[in-house]
């Protein structure tokens, strides 16, 4: 009997690791069509882009097309429209992100508090987060920046001003409103998401401190929602990188080239100039500004969490 039951004693394990495994082994056997969709999905067209990058490819002179190795870089470098798109997209870049996040905030600080119509008020708060970047665009450029026809020249000849062209004399500005616009509803989402997880007793031990306004939120509401905040500027970093939409359907990247940014600069060297090696080295150098982005927010939060739990 001690034998039989050492032996079932020594199978149980054996056969609920025996069942893991295999569980384990079911599981991969089930996500690997999703994992090879998804690895398939990246790595073909970025395959495809880095090696048109090394081609010189032009639609209109198959006859020239071959290798090229770093010429179309050196030709990209030396362009100084590419260097005005990419000073373009860091501004657009960094004021659309300070405006962003300092009005969703603001805006969460206030939908945080309670009074009459405060649903009615969220949700046509965050109603533009919805609204698709072409309509933006058309929205904003018919209907509110038109110069003649606009909301904005409406409200100037009733106050006895010129009306302004916006699209015309402050386009990179325009753009910036039109993505501000869109994206705010975002911030005030997942930071209002974190306000109000904010534990009430903190809030009520610093008012009863003597704690004013400023040092609530100083020392108690803005700790709180860090992790929140880099993920929020994280998020939005890498779509305001690729903001197209907006640009195509207003400014078309005018005048000139004062709202040419790198997604519109891809767009106009493909569809305008044929080339497509040119492009595709354009496109590898907006996919490492993305990670160079990517890579330096990932380690600014990963050292700000490393802190906070030190602490």
């Amino acid at each position: 009997m001690k034998a039989i039951s050492r032996t079932a004693s020594t199978a149980g394990p054996s056969a609920e690791a025996t069942g893991a495994r295999s569980f384990a082994r079911t599981t991969r056997l089930l996500m690997a069509p999703a994992v090879i969709f998804l690895l398939i999905w990246m790595l073909v067209p970025l395959a495809m882009t880095i090696y048109y990058s090394f081609q010189q490819y032009n639609l209109l002179m198959p006859m020239y097309n071959g290798f090229a190795g770093l010429n179309n870089f050196a030709i990209l470098l030396s362009d100084i429209t590419f260097w005005k798109s990419l000073a373009n997209t860091l501004i657009i870049v960094a004021a659309s992100l300070v405006i962003t996040v300092c009005l969703g905030l603001a805006l969460a600080l206030l939908f945080n508090r309670t009074f009459v119509g405060r649903g009615v008020a969220r949700t046509l708060a965050v109603a533009p987060f919805f609204v698709m970047p072409v309509v933006t665009g058309l929205i904003w450029k018919n209907m509110l920046f038109h110069p003649v026809f606009g909301l904005f020249a409406w409200i100037a000849r009733q106050l006895g001003l010129e009306p302004v062209d916006w699209l015309a004399h402050y386009p990179l500005l325009s753009v910036i409103i039109m993505i501000t616009w869109e994206w705010t509803p975002f911030a005030l989402l997942v930071l209002l998401t974190g306000l109000q997880s904010l534990p009430e007793d903190q809030i009520e031990a610093a008012r009863l401190d003597g704690a004013s306004a400023w040092q609530e939120f100083r020392h108690i509401v803005v700790p709180h929602l860090g992790q929140v905040l880099y993920v929020v500027v994280m998020l939005e970093s890498i779509f305001f990188l690729t903001s197209f939409a907006e640009i195509y359907t207003t400014t078309s990247g005018g005048p000139g080239t004062a709202t040419t940014n790198l997604p519109y600069y891809i767009f106009q060297t493909v569809f305008q100039q044929n080339d497509i090696g040119i492009a595709s080295a354009a496109a590898i150098g907006a996919v490492v500004l993305a990670n160079i982005f990517a890579i330096m927010l990932i380690r600014f939060i990963a050292g700000n969490l490393n802190a906070g739990s030190a602490r």
